[in-house]
């Protein structure tokens, strides 16, 4: 092997790689941060988070697969050749592992007053109106669990067969992927782009309807956008890697970047309107906040839900379920009532 392990010196590729891993951490700190500082991920899509996570990680797992040849060469290489050889691997790395942050975030700053579903009551002479939570998860909490654990089913399944394919694969001296693994790589590659081309599809549709940003940091996207088509370049130049290896960034930069259009219409409709990120009105603002379009019925706004008093009674679940649904049914009958009188001219 090891005369077939030469180090290459390339230092613009090394640069490159270097200022992009740095580009990384700087561009998801703003996230990290706004999420950590407002004490709240509302505004995310959990699907989102699913979609990149999973794009993310088999677009590391196939960088692996691509450059086992040269990874193995780390055992005859000095240190810093080897930090050199595998620093493909570690830039595509670590934008997994700063992505996967915003997810256990997503997690640990859920919303509390969206977790369970809340129930209005209205009441009579002898007893007023009340806001009960009740002991029943909401949908999109019960879908963001179960989402997050798939991610981590698919982050298991996946480690586990590449390096299963790795140990079972001789190491080739002219650095080609064997067949088995080279369908594998593929096969991760091109899930990676599809992932990616899905992954901010239910963002920017959850974006829009809300009308608002969120908790999602414009910072951060001013910066991955255009880092998005460096780090292909990155990739590009890289040996052993292929049209598979950076597909997926190719793919994830364009999406982001209509992703951002629309958080900066947003923001210039927030400003205009005088509210915060969340529907909030701003703190001196002479006019109260005007309604904003929410994704879901669950996502009330916090303020929302401060200006009431609440009584929290444990109602058993199927108590909750069928107040819940109808609930929903006179939702929908006011609403139809609405458009018809707002329609007609009689509202």
């Amino acid at each position: 092997m090891s005369s077939a392990c030469t180090p290459t010196h390339d230092w613009f590729s090394d640069v490159l790689t270097g200022g992009l891993i740095l580009g990384l951490c700087i561009s998801y700190a703003p996230q990290h941060y706004r999420i950590i500082s407002k004490g709240s991920s509302e505004g995310f899509s959990p699907w989102f988070l699913l979609l990149g996570s999973t794009s993310s990680a088999s677009g590391m797992l196939n960088m692996v697969a691509m450059q086992q040849a040269v990874i193995r060469c780390c055992s005859v290489y000095s240190p810093l050749d080897c930090l050199e050889t595998v620093a493909g691997v570690i830039q595509v790395g670590t934008q997994w592992f700063l992505f996967s942050i915003i997810l256990v975030l997503y997690i640990l700053y859920f919303p509390p007053h969206l977790k369970y579903v809340t129930l209005d009551i209205e009441g009579d002479e002898s007893r007023p109106s009340e806001r009960v939570k009740t002991n029943l998860k909401s949908d999109n909490w019960r879908l963001s669990i179960i989402l997050s654990w798939i991610v981590c089913i698919h982050l298991a399944f996946c480690t586990f067969v590449t390096f299963i394919l790795l140990l079972s694969s001789p190491a080739d001296p002219s650095g080609a992927v064997r067949s088995q693994l080279s369908i594998w790589a593929t096969f991760l590659g091109v899930s990676s782009a599809v992932l990616a081309a899905l992954q901010y599809a239910p963002q920017i549709a959850h974006t829009y309807h809300r009308k608002l940003v969120g908790a999602l940091s414009i910072p951060m996207m001013l910066i991955q956008t255009p880092g998005g088509f460096i780090m292909v370049i990155s990739i590009m130049i890289r040996p052993s890697t292929n049209w598979t290896s950076w597909i997926m960034f190719l793919v994830a930069a364009i999406m982001q970047g209509v992703l951002l259009v629309m958080c900066l219409c947003w923001k210039v409709r927030q400003r205009r309107l005088r509210i915060d990120d969340f529907g909030r009105p701003l703190r001196n603002s002479p006019l109260p906040a005007l309604p904003t379009t929410n994704g879901s019925d669950d996502g009330e706004s916090a303020e929302e839900d401060d200006s009431m008093e609440e009584d929290i009674i444990s109602i058993s679940p199927e108590e909750a379920e069928q107040a819940s649904l109808l609930g929903r049914r006179k939702k929908r009958k006011s609403r139809k009532r609405r458009w018809w009188t707002k329609w007609l001219g009689t509202r």
